[in-house]
C-alpha cells in the first residue's frame, strides 16, 4: 500500500508528464502562429521598403469637396438612445455635402431611439429615418435590408441612383475627409474599408484598450498586406464603402436564394462576408489608408466594450461568425493565399485552446518549481524538441510585442504602446472565453437555435469621451 510519500511521488510524476504534453502541443501551434505573423511582418516590411504600403497625405479641406454623386450611409438602431443623436448630429454636421443622404433604421418598439434620431437631425433634409415594421431587435442584417428597400424606393421615386453605399455603427465617430474619400475610391473599386480607430477611454482603459492595440497592429499592417497583394478583404462594418452596383449585385444572388436584400439575415458577421463577396468579384476591393493634412488617420473612432463581460459577448458573436459560420457558409478557397487569409481568419477556436494549453502549463510549471524548491521533485532536463519549441516561442513573443509596443505607441503615444504589454493577458483571456462560449453557441445554432442581434450596449459616444491616449 503506498504511503503518503508514494501519492506524492506519482502525482508529482503525472504532473510532469502533463508539463510536457502542454509543452509539446502549446509550444507546436504558438510557433506555427507566430511563423504566420512573421510572415505578414516581412511581407509588410517589403511592401514598405517598395513603397507600396506608404499612407497617403490629403490636403487641407479634402473633405469638403462635392461627390462625384449621390452616397447613402446606413446605420441600422436599436436601443442606441444614448449616442444615436449624437452620431447623427456629428454626421450630418462634418460631411457638408449636398448629395449625402443618411439612413437611419429604427424599430416601432424603440421610440426612444426614434425621438432621439429626429431631434438630432433639427430638420436637416438630408436625414431619412426609417422605421422597420417589426418589433426589434431582428438582426443588424436585417435592419440594413430595411433600408436598402427604403433607398431603392427613394431612388425610383427620383430617377436618380446612389453612387454607393457608406456603412456605420449608432455609436461612431467620422473623420472629415472619410466621405470624400471613399466617393473617390469607389471610381476603381467595389468595395473600400478605411481603418477602424478605437477610443482608449481613461476609465476602462484595460479591457476597452485592447481593442486599439489589436486593431491598430491589424489596420496598419495586416489588411495593408492584404491590400497591396489583392487578396479578399473582410469589412469591419463601419467605414466601408460599397459600389451601388455591386451591391445591387449582392442582392440578385440573395433574391436567387430567396432572401430579401444584399444582406444575410442569417449570418453573426454580415459585414465580414459582405467584404469577402465585394472584394472577390468584379472590380474588387481596397484597403484605405491615409492620413489628414495635420497628420491625424482617416479612420472610423468608436467605442468598444470595457467591461469584461461585454468584451467577451462582443468577440463570442466574431468568433462564431467569422470562424464556425464562415466555414459553414463560405467553405474554404483552392487559392493558397486565399486560404491562408482564411485560416487567418478563422483561427479564433484554436487560437482559445492553445492560450487555454499555455496557461494551464504556467500552472502546473508553478506548482512543480515549488515542489523542485523544496525537493520534493528533481529536476528533469528538456528535450531538443522541447527546448527548441520553448526558445523559438519565447523570441518570437519578443518580437511580436516590440511590433505590437511599436504600432500602439505611433497612434496613442508611447504611455500607451507601453500598456499594450500589459494588456496582452487580458486580451487572451477574454479570447479564451470567448472562444469557448463560441463554441456552444455553434453547437446550439446546430440544434436549431435561432439567430438574434446581441448587440452591444452603447451608453458614450466618443465624440463625448476624453481619450486616454493622444493620437497623432
Amino acid at each position: 500500500m503506498a504511503g503518503p510519500a508514494g501519492e506524492l511521488g506519482w502525482l508529482l510524476h503525472s504532473l510532469l508528464l502533463i508539463e510536457r504534453e502542454l509543452l509539446l502541443f502549446a509550444g507546436f501551434w504558438i510557433v506555427v502562429g507566430l511563423a504566420d505573423e512573421l510572415a505578414i511582418d516581412l511581407t509588410w516590411l517589403w511592401l514598405r521598403l517598395t513603397g507600396r504600403a506608404r499612407t497617403g497625405q490629403l490636403p487641407a479641406g479634402y473633405g469638403s469637396q462635392p461627390l462625384a454623386g449621390p452616397m447613402a450611409v446606413l446605420i441600422p438602431a436599436y436601443a442606441e438612445a444614448p449616442v444615436i443623436g449624437t452620431t447623427v448630429a456629428h454626421i450630418l454636421g462634418t460631411w457638408p455635402q449636398a448629395e449625402l443622404r443618411l439612413y437611419v433604421g429604427c424599430y416601432r418598439n424603440d421610440p426612444a431611439t426614434i425621438g432621439a434620431v429626429i431631434a438630432a437631425a433639427s430638420g436637416d433634409p438630408r436625414l431619412r429615418l426609417v422605421i422597420h415594421g417589426s418589433p426589434g431587435p431582428t438582426t443588424k442584417a436585417d435592419c440594413l435590408n430595411r433600408l436598402y428597400a427604403a433607398l431603392c424606393i427613394d431612388e425610383r421615386r427620383s430617377g436618380r441612383a446612389f453612387r454607393g453605399l457608406v456603412l456605420h455603427d449608432a455609436e461612431d465617430m467620422v473623420h472629415p475627409a472619410a466621405l470624400a474619400a471613399i466617393d473617390a475610391a469607389l471610381d476603381a473599386v467595389d468595395f473600400v474599408q478605411l481603418p477602424v480607430h478605437p477610443v482608449i477611454p481613461r476609465r476602462g482603459r484595460w479591457v476597452a484598450g485592447h481593442y486599439a492595440d489589436e486593431f491598430t497592429e491589424s489596420h496598419a499592417k495586416a489588411l495593408v498586406v492584404r491590400s497591396a497583394l489583392g487578396l479578399s478583404l473582410p469589412a469591419a462594418g463601419v467605414g466601408c464603402g460599397l459600389a451601388r452596383a455591386a451591391v445591387e449585385a449582392l442582392a440578385a444572388d440573395q433574391a436567387g436564394r430567396h432572401q430579401p436584400g444584399p444582406f444575410s439575415p442569417e449570418a453573426l458577421t454580415e459585414d465580414y462576408e459582405m467584404g469577402l463577396a465585394l472584394s472577390q468579384r468584379g472590380r474588387g476591393g481596397v484597403f484605405l489608408r491615409l492620413r489628414d493634412a495635420e497628420g491625424a488617420l482617416v479612420a472610423t473612432r468608436s467605442c468598444f466594450p470595457d467591461q469584461l463581460a461585454t468584451a467577451v459577448r462582443q468577440k463570442t458573436r466574431w468568433i462564431h461568425g467569422i470562424a464556425f459560420q464562415g466555414w459553414d457558409r463560405l467553405g474554404w478557397t483552392g487559392r493558397p493565399l486565399e486560404l491562408w487569409m482564411a485560416l487567418r481568419d478563422r483561427r479564433g477556436p484554436l487560437t482559445a485552446l492553445v492560450l487555454a494549453a499555455a496557461y494551464l502549463l504556467l500552472l502546473v510549471d508553478a506548482v512543480l518549481l515549488t515542489a523542485r524548491l523544496s525537493g520534493w521533485a528533481p529536476v528533469v532536463p528538456l528535450s531538443p524538441v522541447e527546448g527548441g519549441l520553448l526558445a523559438l516561442g519565447l523570441t518570437g513573443l519578443v518580437w511580436r510585442a516590440a511590433l505590437r509596443v511599436v504600432f500602439v505607441g505611433r497612434e496613442y503615444g508611447w504611455a500607451e504602446g507601453l500598456r499594450s504589454l500589459l494588456r496582452m493577458p487580458i486580451a487572451n483571456v477574454v479570447a479564451i472565453m470567448a472562444g469557448r462560449r463560441a463554441l456552444v453557441a455553434y453547437v446550439r445554432s446546430l440544434t436549431g437555435g435561432s439567430i438574434i442581434w446581441d448587440k452591444t450596449d452603447h451608453q458614450v459616444h466618443p465624440v463625448l469621451l476624453k481619450p486616454a491616449g493622444a493620437a497623432v
